[in-house]
């Protein structure tokens, strides 16, 4: 923008034609025909039409003048030379070349694109014939670009080639030197605030740390106005309403290679309200509008606070309709007294009604997929808080990259305004086919479907199937959001697993299952939602290793055979409530969401058990512009059985219990490798089972022969994990993708347990066997890491890159410093 204003304000000054106008001197004469001599590309009709002379006028020293003027103005003629034979008016004319090539040698700061988008809006482009006048204007314009970023040694030279045919190449060959660096920035006149403190806050810096990879000294025009409304800004906000930068000087070193940045100020006093008024059309709400004030009599001034006072009152009278009030603040300065009178003028201006919604961006969206999602209703007046509902909602969706409002005012009207929407799409959901690899899944085989906004509708699909190394996996969704036009939803799944724990890190066994199930939502307010849901599900339980836990479910359903499969048929049920505040659907910035739910199988199930979560996210954002956010992240579930079978209480099923570890939960520990270990009971080489009497080891001989060994996680029914996350902007990265890629340094938390298991059965075991159990156990040890994530919304679906460091682990515990994973969700 600023290289086009350089262009356009040189551009206009060699606009003016010079050059040399050869015509003779003569006497008034009738035109008895014209004759013009050097036309090539320019057709005889076009430069008649420009002349202001035809057959049988009389022309005198004036008229001709004039005619020369209006065929240079024509632009296509750089030379012009009128005679007369007789009353033969001859028009000897120079034609301006044809641009046929612009071509840039030597630019570094400045792209090719840009360049050559500035001179198409000036005109100068390939087929478009060549002022040379305005020449010294484009290099003076491009030296002056250079100069504003510090680079004083810069050159530009417009280099014109001439080819046949009147046609020209234009090559622009720049020098751009080396950037002047701030050598030192002074500030003078200040005595409140240390320079260090001032200098502190501003964007130019003339000192780098050597740590400091993306700091630099370089001086750039546009950075020190900034620079010095900053200043001007800390000091309004610490009451200094008098602070005024009196003049700034830049001065360059002898070898135009160095810079000092002289910073004159003048602090004044600082100043306490004593009082304010607000004043104009106040809609009879002056009671409710003097009580939201924000500031006080005697209160420091500050600056800040009179503008997020203005704001407020505008953003409040949007919300009746008043689209442009003017909210304007004039201060009444006491210099005796040091003491300020806000007076706040309120005009709220004609109450605004909205005429249409209008959507653009969504190429895959139905627009009646957004229209739904609006709070903002057409041919209401127009409610800027319900356009920021609107907004949010459509962000919560997860569909687009970005969405924008704007009000549009209708023309020829001061009470209509259409609301556009535009949208940025993003992948909404992933198509997979083919090979994948994770560090926890290894070599996976995939080919699937999962969409979010299937064809456009917002309704969720997903048809599925994979394998990798520890499952399989067949799955078929579908779920309508608005299956009544009041937000209720409606869906349903069919699914088949095989899952193999001993590929995941876990103690062995094998499940599969399949099932059906049926779910529904009910929308609450905007924020909160309750889903409910039945089910059913069968499962065959196979190749367990004979762990004393896994036992300890066989002694109540199974007694005979530890290796015989199992099976059991299940009818769940399952209720949810669920509450979100977040700004987009997709890394969010701002907001929190929770989310409790619960599910239980039907007394009369093969198996009664029952399982809850919480799961809570934080969003803080640091700055206003959202780049960096602190996140806070935490999770409790709680499972166990209910009821009796064969006169044993009935337990949590093995295979549901709670895992932690692994790229979505503390990280820097591999996948489900956190919480209670197995352990197995040996004398000898054989295997021993307690016994269901509860008097220890039930194979025959002297208990203190008996070992105990450790094996693999197993998981617990009880978890409680916690994470903290920075998140910052992502290095080297084009803003563009900000929202499709997210960097974070993070610490975990947390750890998996098993309420439930009695140890007091194996207190027969030797003492230091028996030790040996407490530590397999796990009991009250919380395992810590840190590190970095990065996470990037792919075409082929979300993937996860982790390097993370245990900071607090124990011995057997299995850490994994490097992860990678494609499909996991965020």
């Amino acid at each position: 923008m600023r290289l086009n204003k350089l262009f356009a304000s040189m551009l206009f000054v060699g606009a003016s034609f010079s050059g040399t106008v050869l015509a003779d001197t003569f006497q008034p004469f009738e035109v008895t025909d014209i004759q013009v001599e050097g036309l090539q590309r320019v057709a005889l009709g076009a430069a008649l039409l420009s002349l202001p002379v035809k057959v049988g006028d009389t022309v005198d020293q004036l008229k001709i003048q004039q005619a020369i003027k209006s065929l240079y103005a024509s632009t296509n003629f750089e030379n012009i030379s009128v005679s007369h034979d007789g009353g033969v008016l001859i028009v000897k004319v120079t034609e301006r070349p044809t641009i046929s090539a612009v071509t840039f040698e030597g630019n570094k700061d400045i792209k090719d694109e840009q360049l050559q988008e500035s001179l198409d809006g000036s005109g100068v482009k390939v087929g478009e014939s060549l002022d040379r006048t305005m020449l010294t204007g484009i290099e003076k314009g491009l030296q002056d670009f250079y100069y504003g970023v510090g680079k004083y040694g810069a050159k530009v030279e417009a280099q014109v080639i001439n080819l046949p045919r009147n046609r020209v190449e234009l090559k622009f060959k720049f020098t751009e030197g080396l950037a002047a660096e701030i050598r030192q920035i002074n500030v003078v006149g200040n005595k409140e605030f240390t320079d260090a403190e001032l200098i502190g806050m501003l964007e130019l810096k003339d000192y780098v740390a050597w740590w400091d990879l993306f700091g630099e000294r370089r001086y750039q025009k546009q950075k020190l106005q900034a620079d010095l409304e900053t200043i001007k800004t800390y000091y309004h906000n610490k009451g200094y309403i008098r602070f005024e930068v009196t003049s700034t000087q830049v001065a360059m070193t002898p070898d135009r290679k160095g810079l000092y940045i002289t910073i004159n100020v003048n602090e004044g006093e600082k100043y306490k309200v004593k009082d304010v008024n607000l004043t104009g059309d106040l809609m009879g709400r002056e009671e409710l509008m003097k009580s939201i004030l924000p500031i006080k009599a005697g209160d420091m001034y500050n600056g800040g606070d009179v503008t997020f006072t203005e704001e407020m009152y505008s953003k409040y009278l949007g919300r009746f309709g008043y689209a442009y009030p003017e909210v304007k603040t004039y201060p009444e300065i006491d210099d005796k007294t040091k003491e300020v009178t806000l007076n706040i003028n309120i005009k709220p201006g004609k109450r605004v009604y909205v005429r249409s919604v209008n959507f653009t961006g969504n190429t895959v969206t139905k627009d009646e997929v957004m229209r739904r999602e609006l709070r903002q209703m057409e041919g209401a007046w127009l409610n800027s808080a319900q356009v920021e509902q609107s907004k949010a909602r459509l962000n919560r969706l997860g569909f687009f990259e970005t969405v924008d409002t704007e009000t549009i005012q209708v023309p020829g009207t001061d009470d209509l305004v259409d609301v556009a929407v535009k949208v940025k799409e993003q992948p909404s959901g992933s198509f997979n086919a083919g090979v994948g690899y994770g560090t926890e899944s290894g070599l996976s085989l995939q080919f699937g479907v999962q969409q979010n906004n299937f064809l456009g509708t917002g309704n969720q699909a997903g048809v599925s199937l994979s394998t990798n190394k520890y499952s399989k996996n067949v799955n078929l969704s579908y779920t309508d959001p608005y299956w009544t036009k009041d937000g209720v939803s409606l869906g349903g799944s069919v699914y088949w697993n095989e899952f193999d724990a001993n590929e995941a890190n876990l103690e062995r066994y094998k499940n599969s299952s399949y099932g059906v199930a049926l779910n529904s939502g009910f929308p609450i307010n905007e924020y909160n939602r309750i889903n409910g849901g039945i089910g059913y599900r069968h499962n065959t339980i196979s190749e367990i290793s004979a762990y004393e836990q896994a036992l300890r479910f066989y002694n109540i359903y199974r007694e005979d055979d530890p290796n015989a499969d199992l099976s059991f048929d299940n009818f769940e049920l399952s209720l949810g409530w669920y509450r979100s505040t977040l700004n987009r659907g997709t890394f969010p910035t701002d907001g929190s969401s929770q989310r409790l739910s619960g599910k239980m199988t039907v007394p009369g199930s093969d198996l009664q058990y029952f399982k809850t979560d919480f799961d809570t996210n934080y969003y803080f954002p640091i700055t206003r512009s959202h780049s960096f956010v602190l996140l806070a992240r935490g999770r409790l579930g709680y499972g166990n059985g209910y009821g009796q079978f064969n006169d044993n209480d009935q337990i949590l099923p093995f295979w549901e219990n709670y895992y932690s570890g692994g790229s979505t939960s503390l990280r820097g520990f591999k996948s489900n490798s956190v919480g209670p270990r197995s352990f197995y009971l040996f004398r000898g080489s054989e295997p021993c089972a307690p016994d269901p009497s509860g008097d220890g080891c039930s194979l025959p001989g002297d208990p203190n022969s008996i070992q105990v060994s450790s094996g693999r996680s197993i998981g617990g029914n009880a978890i409680a994990t916690a994470s903290m996350e920075l998140i910052v902007p992502t290095p080297f990265l084009d803003e563009a993708y900000t929202n499709s890629v997210r960097t974070s340094f993070f610490v975990d938390a947390g750890n998996v347990w098993d309420t439930e298991f009695d140890f007091a059965k194996y207190q027969t075991l030797p003492a230091e066997e028996f030790d040996k159990l407490q530590d397999y156990s796990d009991p009250g040890r919380i395992r810590a890491s840190w590190g970095l994530s990065l996470q990037w919304l792919s075409p082929m679906g979300p993937m996860v890159f982790s390097l993370a460091w245990p900071i607090k682990e124990y011995e057997g515990d299995q850490t994994e410093i490097f992860s990678f994973n494609i499909g996991k969700t965020f």
